[in-house]
């Protein structure tokens, strides 16, 4: 783990009452994925090349048709108003700082009509039982400039925690791969599905209209010993096969961990408790520095690994 990272997670739990602390740390059942998650990456091995010109390494991408200094996104959290006083407001201005985009939750503590984005950002859906209210929701994020929309797979209801949840969910059981292109057409914008860790799955979403997936054991907090995103993702990336975006989340807490998930195919990551821990130690200013001190290790390492830009660093796999 970056040491800073280190310093922003010790100095958010000093801030932050038990409970919320305990959500932020915690997951389901008894916690062995959450645990497998940074590991996993660890385990991961590169082929870096030599005698390339790295005198000037980009971490720049496009993403969907949007263009971003970093890879190094920020994933959908619950609830920042409960981590920061400013909420939401401070995560996006945070993020938008350091050349990033974020992926708001429906479950934010600010609405989306007050939450004035400087930067590209995503919304986060949960299928409810009630249709019209998801589309609503939905219809009202576009309204707002959401650029995509992102359906979270992998939560028909909520897993069994060993520590306390926030607050309690509404998800229809019920939602099949139909809702994809429902959303689709409802909102005129790309949607990406989020809790992929399966190859078939990856394929199925395609053929369903997603725009791309993102691979994510949601931070170890539904199905516990599901397996870790860095082994699920290269059958991802190749039932993919370049059609579409592949994005991965869990466990990455450094650049060299960005390093190995671009490796092994990805093309961008999202962070979920590092950028919590950012927002609740410093606000808008910590998330900035949170999210630039990953993508400064991740370019000094591409330069170590011969690889002067993104397209560069699958060959390293």
């Amino acid at each position: 783990m970056l040491p800073l990272l280190a310093d922003q997670a010790a100095a958010a739990q000093r801030a932050l009452p038990a409970e919320v602390w305990g959500y932020l740390a915690g997951g389901a059942q008894d916690e062995v994925s959450v645990a497998e998650a940074t590991a996993a990456w660890q385990a991961v091995r590169l082929r870096p090349r030599v005698l390339r010109d790295v005198s000037a390494v980009s971490t720049a991408l496009t993403l969907l048709g949007t263009t971003l200094r970093t890879p190094v996104l920020v994933g959908p959290t619950a609830s920042h108003g409960r981590l920061h006083p400013e909420g939401e407001a401070a995560t996006a201005r945070g993020t938008g700082e350091a050349g990033s985009l974020l992926v708001l939750s429906s479950r934010s503590s600010t609405p989306v009509a007050e939450l004035a984005c400087e930067g590209p950002w995503w919304w986060q859906a949960y299928v409810l039982r009630d249709r019209a209210a998801t589309l609503e929701l939905a219809l009202g994020a576009r309204a707002a400039g959401a650029g995509a929309v992102v359906v979270t797979g992998d939560t028909p209801y909520l897993g069994s925690a060993r520590r306390p949840a926030l607050g309690e969910l509404e998800q229809d059981p019920a939602a099949t791969l139909d809702v994809i292109a429902w959303l689709a057409a409802e909102t005129d914008l790309p949607v990406l599905v989020k809790g992929v860790l399966r190859g078939d799955d990856a394929q199925a979403c395609l053929e369903a209209g997603a725009a791309g997936v993102v691979v994510s054991n949601h931070g170890g907090r539904q199905l516990d010993r599901a397996v870790s995103t860095a082994a699920a993702l290269p059958e991802v990336v190749a039932a993919v096969a370049g059609r579409a975006p592949v994005l991965v989340d869990g466990g990455l807490r450094s650049g060299l961990d960005v390093l190995c998930a671009l490796a092994l195919g990805a093309d961008a990551v999202l962070l979920g408790r590092p950028v919590m821990w950012a927002l609740a130690a410093g606000g808008a200013e910590g998330v900035a520095s949170c999210l630039s001190a990953i993508t400064e290790q991740l370019a000094h390492v591409m330069g170590l690994a011969g690889c002067p830009s993104l397209a560069e660093v699958r060959s390293l796999s």
